[in-house]
Protein backbone atom coordinates (compact mmCIF):
# COMPACT_ATOMS: atom_id res chain seq x y z
CA UNK A 1 0.00 0.00 0.00
CA UNK A 2 1.21 3.45 -0.83
CA UNK A 3 0.82 6.28 1.66
CA UNK A 4 -0.05 9.72 0.35
CA UNK A 5 1.16 12.96 1.95
CA UNK A 6 -0.98 16.07 1.52
CA UNK A 7 -0.91 19.61 2.84
CA UNK A 8 -3.72 22.07 3.43
CA UNK A 9 -4.67 25.13 5.43
CA UNK A 10 -5.99 22.81 8.14
CA UNK A 11 -5.58 19.13 9.02
CA UNK A 12 -9.17 18.43 7.91
CA UNK A 13 -8.57 20.11 4.56
CA UNK A 14 -5.39 18.11 3.97
CA UNK A 15 -7.11 14.84 4.89
CA UNK A 16 -10.05 15.61 2.61
CA UNK A 17 -7.68 16.29 -0.31
CA UNK A 18 -5.82 13.02 0.27
CA UNK A 19 -9.02 10.99 0.51
CA UNK A 20 -10.34 12.51 -2.71
CA UNK A 21 -7.13 11.68 -4.58
CA UNK A 22 -7.11 8.10 -3.28
CA UNK A 23 -10.78 7.67 -4.13
CA UNK A 24 -11.48 5.96 -0.81
CA UNK A 25 -14.06 6.58 1.93
CA UNK A 26 -12.71 7.98 5.19
CA UNK A 27 -13.26 4.73 7.11
CA UNK A 28 -10.83 2.91 4.80
CA UNK A 29 -7.78 5.05 5.49
CA UNK A 30 -5.36 5.66 8.34
CA UNK A 31 -4.46 9.29 9.03
CA UNK A 32 -1.16 10.43 10.54
CA UNK A 33 -0.74 14.14 11.30
CA UNK A 34 2.82 15.15 10.46
CA UNK A 35 2.38 18.86 11.12
CA UNK A 36 -0.72 20.58 12.48
CA UNK A 37 0.37 23.85 10.88
CA UNK A 38 -0.59 27.30 12.14
CA UNK A 39 -2.82 30.08 10.91
CA UNK A 40 -0.58 33.06 11.55
CA UNK A 41 -1.84 36.62 11.86
CA UNK A 42 -3.64 37.95 8.76
CA UNK A 43 -1.90 35.20 6.84
CA UNK A 44 1.54 36.29 7.98
CA UNK A 45 3.62 33.41 9.32
CA UNK A 46 0.99 30.84 8.32
CA UNK A 47 2.18 27.28 7.93
CA UNK A 48 0.16 24.56 6.16
CA UNK A 49 -0.88 21.37 7.90
CA UNK A 50 0.69 18.15 6.62
CA UNK A 51 -0.80 14.66 6.88
CA UNK A 52 0.06 11.16 5.70
CA UNK A 53 -2.94 9.08 4.63
CA UNK A 54 -2.54 5.31 4.14
CA UNK A 55 -5.18 3.02 2.56
CA UNK A 56 -6.19 0.22 4.91
CA UNK A 57 -7.82 -2.04 2.30
CA UNK A 58 -5.99 -4.49 0.08
CA UNK A 59 -5.96 -4.53 -3.70
CA UNK A 60 -8.21 -7.59 -3.59
CA UNK A 61 -10.77 -5.80 -1.42
CA UNK A 62 -10.63 -2.69 -3.60
CA UNK A 63 -11.09 -4.69 -6.82
CA UNK A 64 -13.97 -6.76 -5.45
CA UNK A 65 -15.74 -3.69 -4.06
CA UNK A 66 -15.49 -1.91 -7.42
CA UNK A 67 -16.76 -4.91 -9.40
CA UNK A 68 -19.67 -5.45 -7.03
CA UNK A 69 -20.65 -1.78 -7.22
CA UNK A 70 -20.60 -1.93 -11.04
CA UNK A 71 -22.57 -5.18 -11.19
CA UNK A 72 -25.11 -3.96 -8.62
CA UNK A 73 -25.63 -0.79 -10.64
CA UNK A 74 -26.28 -2.95 -13.72
CA UNK A 75 -28.62 -5.25 -11.81
CA UNK A 76 -26.41 -8.28 -12.45
CA UNK A 77 -25.89 -10.89 -9.72
CA UNK A 78 -22.42 -12.38 -9.81
CA UNK A 79 -19.94 -14.39 -7.81
CA UNK A 80 -16.34 -13.18 -7.76
CA UNK A 81 -13.32 -15.40 -7.15
CA UNK A 82 -9.68 -14.37 -7.04
CA UNK A 83 -6.39 -16.21 -7.28
CA UNK A 84 -2.89 -14.80 -6.97
CA UNK A 85 -0.36 -16.15 -9.44
CA UNK A 86 3.12 -14.62 -9.58
CA UNK A 87 2.74 -10.93 -10.53
CA UNK A 88 -0.94 -11.29 -11.46
CA UNK A 89 -4.21 -11.25 -9.57
CA UNK A 90 -6.63 -13.40 -11.58
CA UNK A 91 -10.24 -12.33 -11.08
CA UNK A 92 -13.08 -14.51 -12.37
CA UNK A 93 -16.67 -13.26 -12.52
CA UNK A 94 -19.54 -15.73 -12.94
CA UNK A 95 -23.32 -15.45 -13.01
CA UNK A 96 -26.39 -16.15 -15.13
CA UNK A 97 -26.28 -12.65 -16.68
CA UNK A 98 -22.55 -12.03 -16.40
CA UNK A 99 -22.17 -12.27 -20.16
CA UNK A 100 -23.21 -8.62 -20.47
CA UNK A 101 -19.78 -7.78 -19.04
CA UNK A 102 -18.03 -9.39 -22.03
CA UNK A 103 -19.37 -7.39 -24.96
CA UNK A 104 -18.50 -7.83 -28.66
CA UNK A 105 -15.28 -9.86 -28.91
CA UNK A 106 -14.54 -8.99 -25.28
CA UNK A 107 -14.44 -5.22 -25.79
CA UNK A 108 -16.48 -4.51 -22.65
CA UNK A 109 -14.36 -6.99 -20.70
CA UNK A 110 -11.15 -5.29 -21.84
CA UNK A 111 -12.55 -1.90 -20.83
CA UNK A 112 -13.56 -3.31 -17.43
CA UNK A 113 -10.08 -4.76 -16.93
CA UNK A 114 -8.54 -1.37 -17.68
CA UNK A 115 -10.79 0.32 -15.12
CA UNK A 116 -10.18 -2.39 -12.52
CA UNK A 117 -6.42 -1.88 -12.83
CA UNK A 118 -6.87 1.88 -12.43
CA UNK A 119 -8.88 1.26 -9.27
CA UNK A 120 -6.32 -1.22 -7.94
CA UNK A 121 -3.49 1.27 -8.52
CA UNK A 122 -5.15 3.65 -6.04
CA UNK A 123 -4.10 1.24 -3.29
CA UNK A 124 -0.49 1.18 -4.47
CA UNK A 125 1.35 1.54 -7.75
CA UNK A 126 3.62 -1.49 -7.43
CA UNK A 127 1.12 -4.28 -6.76
CA UNK A 128 -0.10 -7.17 -8.86
CA UNK A 129 -1.68 -6.53 -12.24
CA UNK A 130 -5.31 -7.62 -12.42
CA UNK A 131 -6.40 -10.08 -15.14
CA UNK A 132 -10.19 -10.01 -15.36
CA UNK A 133 -12.25 -12.81 -16.91
CA UNK A 134 -15.97 -13.57 -17.14
CA UNK A 135 -17.29 -17.14 -17.39
CA UNK A 136 -13.91 -18.35 -18.74
CA UNK A 137 -14.40 -16.13 -21.81
CA UNK A 138 -10.70 -15.43 -22.32
CA UNK A 139 -9.82 -19.13 -22.34
CA UNK A 140 -12.60 -19.92 -24.80
CA UNK A 141 -11.64 -16.94 -26.98
CA UNK A 142 -7.99 -18.02 -27.06
CA UNK A 143 -9.02 -21.50 -28.18
CA UNK A 144 -11.23 -20.00 -30.91
CA UNK A 145 -8.44 -17.70 -32.11
CA UNK A 146 -5.92 -20.55 -32.15
CA UNK A 147 -8.22 -22.64 -34.34
CA UNK A 148 -8.85 -19.62 -36.59
CA UNK A 149 -5.13 -18.96 -36.96
CA UNK A 150 -4.47 -22.58 -37.96
CA UNK A 151 -7.30 -22.58 -40.49
CA UNK A 152 -6.26 -19.29 -42.08
CA UNK A 153 -2.63 -20.37 -42.23
CA UNK A 154 -3.68 -23.40 -44.26
CA UNK A 155 -5.64 -21.14 -46.61
CA UNK A 156 -2.64 -18.85 -47.07
CA UNK A 157 -0.41 -21.87 -47.77
CA UNK A 158 -2.93 -23.24 -50.28
CA UNK A 159 -3.75 -20.01 -52.12
CA UNK A 160 -0.54 -18.07 -51.65
CA UNK A 161 -2.51 -14.93 -50.75
CA UNK A 162 -2.01 -13.02 -47.51
CA UNK A 163 -4.85 -12.84 -45.00
CA UNK A 164 -5.61 -9.67 -43.05
CA UNK A 165 -7.59 -10.30 -39.88
CA UNK A 166 -10.07 -7.97 -38.20
CA UNK A 167 -8.77 -5.43 -35.65
CA UNK A 168 -7.86 -7.09 -32.35
CA UNK A 169 -6.53 -6.14 -28.95
CA UNK A 170 -2.83 -6.61 -28.23
CA UNK A 171 -3.61 -9.72 -26.18
CA UNK A 172 -5.58 -11.36 -28.99
CA UNK A 173 -2.96 -10.48 -31.59
CA UNK A 174 -0.39 -12.16 -29.38
CA UNK A 175 -2.51 -15.32 -29.33
CA UNK A 176 -2.44 -15.42 -33.15
CA UNK A 177 1.31 -14.79 -33.28
CA UNK A 178 2.03 -17.53 -30.72
CA UNK A 179 -0.28 -20.00 -32.46
CA UNK A 180 1.69 -19.68 -35.72
CA UNK A 181 5.22 -18.91 -34.55
CA UNK A 182 6.34 -22.50 -35.18
CA UNK A 183 4.49 -22.83 -38.49
CA UNK A 184 7.08 -23.57 -41.22
CA UNK A 185 5.02 -22.08 -44.04
CA UNK A 186 3.68 -18.72 -42.84
CA UNK A 187 4.77 -15.66 -40.89
CA UNK A 188 2.63 -13.17 -38.97
CA UNK A 189 3.01 -9.42 -38.59
CA UNK A 190 0.89 -6.62 -37.16
CA UNK A 191 0.00 -3.45 -39.03
CA UNK A 192 -2.06 -0.32 -38.44
CA UNK A 193 -2.62 1.92 -35.44
CA UNK A 194 -4.55 1.16 -32.27
CA UNK A 195 -7.39 0.44 -31.88
CA UNK A 196 -7.48 -0.78 -35.50
CA UNK A 197 -4.24 -2.76 -35.46
CA UNK A 198 -4.54 -6.09 -37.31
CA UNK A 199 -2.59 -9.32 -37.76
CA UNK A 200 -1.45 -10.21 -41.27
CA UNK A 201 -0.70 -13.85 -42.14
CA UNK A 202 1.48 -14.37 -45.22
CA UNK A 203 3.72 -16.96 -46.84
CA UNK A 204 7.32 -17.15 -45.71
CA UNK A 205 9.66 -15.91 -48.40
Amino acid sequence: MKALEKSGRTVDEAVAAAIEELGLPSHRVKVEVLDEGKGGFLGIGAKPALVRVTPTESRRERVELFLREVCDAMGVEVTISMQEQNEYLHVDVAGAEAGILIGHHGQTLDAMQYLVNLVASKVGDDGQRVLLDVEDYRKRREETLTRLATRLAERVKRNGESMVLEPMSAHERRVIHLALQENPDVVTTSEGEEPFRRVVIQLKR
